[in-house]
């Protein structure tokens, strides 16, 4: 299968490429970026040896679509998509921080709490939570914005003010867009049964010091979700939460003794679970947008992409 997992494109006006974890950046004239979406995927901050089909699209998709679904709330980067991998938008200054917001105990906030901690970002979790129980308030725990390779770290509200990180007046706004976005997408997830868990955004500032919303939105890759039927009798009896985001993925690989830490080797993927995975997250589209997913031709992806930024640029 055709699958996208690095680009080298020399677009009109191109001043740099900037290379993360899954998305490749170019930038435009100083004024625009070309994001494109890649069918790579990260799982504890480690990028997998072999890519997903139909990856990129379906976040690029999901993304763009949330973006829209909110853009009413907070105002973002997005300018157009000219092709199903590929955002473009305004070139923003990014924030360092990533701001995590969580509604429910899951994940790496249940992994802590289990470790016997009981504040997380310098929030306090209370006692007597199981793993996948909500908070009483949806909780924001940021974290250092790592370059690629490198782990994201947790950070207090405290410490990112201390070091200058983001200065107040700008965290307040991201204090408040990350709830209004959460707010927004726990309810578009409602009208889906499923429920938004915890998901993080990243903003960055306009030329004209306007901050926005950039970066991927309420995609699979970025947020979990459970599904709404059964979850209060699932806690009741103590069972695991259906879910709906990549922790799948990240199940199998600790299963497969990698936790992406040191001396650690990638378990082999084969074709035959690489194609379950991209299941997986053909059913994540298909849930969380409602709509069938319609998968773009990959014949020759890479000269498809190019061409439909190159239409886009050229007008």
């Amino acid at each position: 299968m055709n699958t996208i997992t690095d680009t080298n494109f020399n677009f009109p006006n191109q001043k740099s490429l900037y290379k993360g974890k899954v998305r490749e950046v170019y930038n435009i004239n100083d004024e625009q970026l070309v994001m494109i979406a890649t069918d790579r995927l990260s799982a504890f901050d480690v990028v997998m040896p072999k890519g997903i089909p139909y990856k990129g699209q379906i976040l690029n998709q999901i993304a763009t679509k949330m973006m829209k679904a909110t853009e009413d709330l907070v105002p973002n980067w997005l300018l157009a998509t000219p092709d199903p991998n590929v955002a473009v938008g305004y070139l923003c200054q990014p924030f360092k921080v990533e701001m995590v917001i969580r509604g429910y105990m899951s994940g790496h906030a249940a992994r802590e709490y289990k470790a016997g901690k009981r504040l997380l970002c310098g929030v306090e979790m209370p006692e007597g939570m199981r793993e996948n129980d909500k908070f009483p308030q949806p909780i924001i725990t940021p974290a250092t914005k790592a370059d690629m390779g490198d782990h994201d770290e947790d950070i207090s509200r405290e410490d990112i003010l201390k070091k200058g990180i983001v200065s107040e007046s700008d965290y307040v706004v991201l204090e408040d867009y990350t709830r209004k976005l959460f707010q927004r997408g726990s309810e578009i997830a409602a009208s889906r049964g499923l429920i938004l868990v915890d998901t993080k955004y990243e903003f960055g500032k306009t030329k004209d010091g306007k901050i926005v919303l950039i970066d991927e939105i309420h995609t699979p890759d970025s947020s979990r979700y459970f599904y709404a039927d059964g979850y209060q009798e699932r806690q009741d009896k103590g069972e695991d939460q259906k879910q709906l985001s990549k922790e799948f993925v990240r199940q199998w690989l600790i299963s497969n003794g990698f936790q992406g830490l040191e001396g650690q080797t990638v378990p082999e993927m084969t074709d035959a679970y690489i194609a379950t995975v991209s299941e997986r997250y053909i059913e994540l589209y298909e849930n969380i947008t409602g709509e069938t997913f319609v998968k773009a031709d990959v014949s020759e992806i890479q000269n498809r992409i190019e061409q439909n930024v190159l239409d886009y640029l050229n007008k």
